[in-house]
């Protein structure tokens, strides 16, 4: 019996694409807030969705741990919790009901929630944590049970419905209205927002014994050979890319300090034995010198553990970056690339140059570091041409890896605010192989899925045929694997003459069920391009998605 139960609604089954892709990692933000409250003396549980396989299993930790208090705490440091997919928006409301029909107080922290307080409280939750939510959660929880004496309203980073009667000073239960009311937007309360945390050091590492580790372990070694586990070094991004949602931390960002972080790695080899780590961070090693001390820390502990990590490109180009990454074993640098097209990025406000993507792939090669891209099709304005570029910058720069998405427009950002006007119903994916177009993108939802699988299969096809090449150079490397993936090759490779014809008829289709004319854009997004798919007519004239799709196979 524990008197919390915190939870978060990512299932990992109900992402098809990446319950196939099988890499999953515990819930860190859940787990820090689980560690927070202990440290607070709370007993708490935890529910790790990521591995259930529906709510139902929720349901069942309710009636075994018979909690008076279920805290949906959504993990921020997964980019497809910041997503707020709609899956597992649905998974959320059904576990509020499931913990409201139990008796228990409900609290919901999250992207979504922080977003959309309205609707969690009008679907039963009794509080949303407004942004970062530790320390709102430890006061919160210290005025349910007594105590504290602290009124609600003085809890700073809290929403709440105050049309029922609350009877907490002693700790009794919140009085429950009834499980149909719908409740109005006009009774809900917020208080300000709270100040971010400054010291992360302070905070205590993330309750990793309240999941099952060996089951983690156990899927990946199966499915990959290695077991990898996840941490932060940081928590939010000071940089404007104007797409890009953070209704977290906002611009903020706040570092814990190397010696900190190698503490926590020297912990987990000691505890875990992971074989590799995934730093989560938005950006890693943002503060100059940070990366040189993390790596003579771990030098000096005897620490070596590969890691991957994301990066910026421009960052990755200060003296002595990728050296300091390779020192302290980074396996694989992610950068998040997006364009080929510098008129693109700077649409995006991303505030880096092409030609750093280009310098920033060469030194990490260089190193001996693998270099994964990040790509982003369909922002407003982008052309055939600069998809075409976007192409060849992913055959020049030859990445080990790739991950492909489409422009997704979410509350709070300039991208959002241009393209509020054409939004229809459906706001946010189902999961994250949706990419829908839910604006009046420059092409249609099926050219974007249909460029997402071609852009794949290409990648893959190049990056076979350069591995096969060097196997026929070293015969003795050569295994009957690569027999195996050259027979796929060549199928594959077979498809994509056809496959750029596919593209080539989809991008002249009209948008389905949206207007023609362009929307009347606000004052606010006026820096953002307009959504014509032609806005440079003579560069797609003369440059089409692939100058020459059998590339791929040369």
């Amino acid at each position: 019996m524990s008197e919390t139960l915190l939870g978060q609604s990512y299932f990992l089954r109900f992402d098809p694409k990446l319950w196939q892709a099988m890499q999953p990692y515990p819930p860190l933000g859940t787990l820090y807030a689980a560690s927070t409250l202990r440290s607070r003396g709370y007993e708490v549980a935890v529910f790790d969705a990521m591995l259930a396989e529906s709510e139902a299993d929720w349901d069942e930790a309710l009636q075994r741990h018979g909690p008076r208090f279920a805290v949906l705490y959504e993990d921020n440091f997964n980019y497809l919790s910041k997503m707020c997919l709609l899956r597992m928006r649905q998974a959320a409301l059904t576990m509020i009901e499931m913990a409201r029909k139990r008796g228990c107080t409900v609290v919901v922290a999250g992207s979504d929630a922080t977003d959309h307080a309205d609707l969690y409280l009008a679907r039963g939750a009794d509080f949303v944590l407004i942004g970062e939510g530790e320390e709102t959660l430890g006061e919160l929880m210290d005025r349910l049970t007594g105590r504290s004496q602290t009124p609600l309203g003085d809890i700073a980073g809290l929403a709440y419905v105050d049309d029922r009667p609350q009877t907490i000073d002693h700790g009794l239960p919140i009085v429950r209205s009834p499980r149909s009311v719908v409740r109005s937007p006009r009774s809900v309360v917020r208080t300000p927002r709270r100040p971010d945390l400054h010291d992360l050091d302070a905070l205590p590492f993330p309750a990793w014994d309240l999941v099952q580790i060996d089951r983690y372990r156990k899927l990946w070694l199966d499915r990959h050979g290695y077991f990898s586990m996840n941490m932060v070094t940081t928590r939010g991004c000071p940089f404007h890319c104007n797409w890009c949602a953070k209704p977290i931390w906002g611009q903020r960002y706040h570092a814990r300090s190397p010696e900190n972080v190698v503490s926590e790695m020297r912990w987990l080899a000691h505890a875990f034995q992971p074989d590799h780590i995934a730093f989560a961070d938005d950006i890693f090693g943002l503060k100059p010198g940070w990366i040189s001390r993390f790596a003579e820390r771990l030098e000096v502990d005897g620490i070596r553990i590969p890691f991957k990590c994301l990066n910026r490109a421009d960052l990755l180009l200060r003296e002595g970056e990728v050296e300091a990454l390779r020192r302290a074993g980074c396996q694989i640098a992610w950068i998040g690339a997006e364009s080929g097209a510098q008129a693109t990025l700077d649409a995006m406000e991303k505030g880096t140059k092409v030609e750093q993507i280009y310098e920033a792939a060469r030194r990490l090669h260089g190193a001996g570091i693998r270099v994964g891209f990040f790509l982003q099709f369909g922002y407003p304005g982008e052309t055939r041409a600069d998809i075409a570029k976007t192409l060849r910058m992913v055959h020049e720069c030859r990445p080990d890896d790739i991950g492909v998405s489409v422009s997704y427009p979410l509350p709070g950002t300039k991208f959002h605010a241009a393209v509020a006007g054409q939004l229809g119903e459906k706001q946010n994916w189902m999961d994250s192989s949706d990419l829908a177009m839910m604006y009046r993108g420059p092409f249609t939802t099926a050219f974007y899925r249909r460029l997402h699988g071609l852009v794949h299969k290409e990648f893959r096809a190049r990056k076979t045929w350069r591995e096969l090449r060097r196997a026929v150079l070293q015969p003795r490397t050569l295994r009957f694997s690569h027999l195996r993936r050259a027979a796929r090759m060549v199928a594959q490779g077979a498809t994509l003459p056809l496959d750029w014809l596919a593209l080539q008829f989809l991008a002249c289709r009209p948008h389905e069920g949206l207007s023609l004319s362009a929307p009347r854009m606000t004052q606010e997004a006026a820096a953002v391009p307009t959504l014509q798919p032609d806005a440079r007519p003579e560069e797609t004239r003369s440059t089409t998605v692939s100058p020459d799709p059998t590339r791929a196979l040369r």
